[in-house]
């Protein structure tokens, strides 16, 4: 199959989000078993609930949550959507699997990582990022509804919250998932699936 029928699969993350995290390994895995392409793209959990009544610890913690997206917007805007694939793989498995906090020590070594400059760690408190960010947040929300959170992903046109997965599915069993969703996306009247979370994000 050429380039020009390879699927497009838009995916919204923010790096705060272990969801998100799991969502994009299933779909990297994805790629490796289907004809896909997934193209990242920034949302923040910062922008979603700033006008929303929620406890402080969680204020606290979407308040951090505004240096990484900024510098994702900045790795994208700078450097292309390959090395935001790459920004987000570092730094998320710093993140989740690897626990570490956000910071510039981390921005740093996240960024030489992959072979960008350690000074685009200032971008996380350039306020100046902002609107950008709010445009490509806006640009995933708009399409699925304000109802939701991180990921939401896009496919075939059809924009949906999730899937929330865990473990992250590998293989061909990554591939079936896939299909299924894109499965539900092509039927008009598709726009909710939802059940109880009875897991933590399990990390492999």
């Amino acid at each position: 199959m050429s380039d020009s029928e390879t699927e497009t699969v838009d995916f919204w993350f923010d790096p705060l989000c272990p969801w998100a995290w799991l969502t994009s390994r299933w779909m990297l895995e994805v790629e490796k078993v289907r004809d896909v392409r997934t193209v990242f793209h920034v949302m923040s959990l910062s922008v979603l609930n700033e006008d929303k009544d929620v406890p402080e610890e969680y204020r606290e913690m979407i308040q951090v949550g505004w240096g990484p997206v900024r510098l994702a917007i900045a790795v994208e805007q700078q450097h292309g959507q390959q090395a935001l694939r790459d920004f987000y793989t570092a730094i998320g498995i710093a993140r989740h699997p690897g626990g570490r906090e956000f910071g510039p020590t981390l921005y740093e070594e996240v960024l030489a990582e992959v072979g960008l400059p350690v000074e685009l760690a200032a971008a996380a408190d350039d306020v100046s990022l902002d609107d950008a960010v709010r445009a490509s947040h806006a640009d995933g929300i708009d399409r699925v509804g304000q109802e939701v959170g991180t990921p939401v992903i896009s496919v075939g046109g059809v924009a949906f919250f999730g899937p929330v997965l865990s473990p992250a599915p590998k293989g061909e069993d990554a591939g079936r998932i896939f299909d299924g969703a894109r499965l539900l996306a092509g039927y008009d009247g598709f726009f909710e699936l939802k059940r109880t979370r009875t897991r933590d994000p399990i990390f492999d």
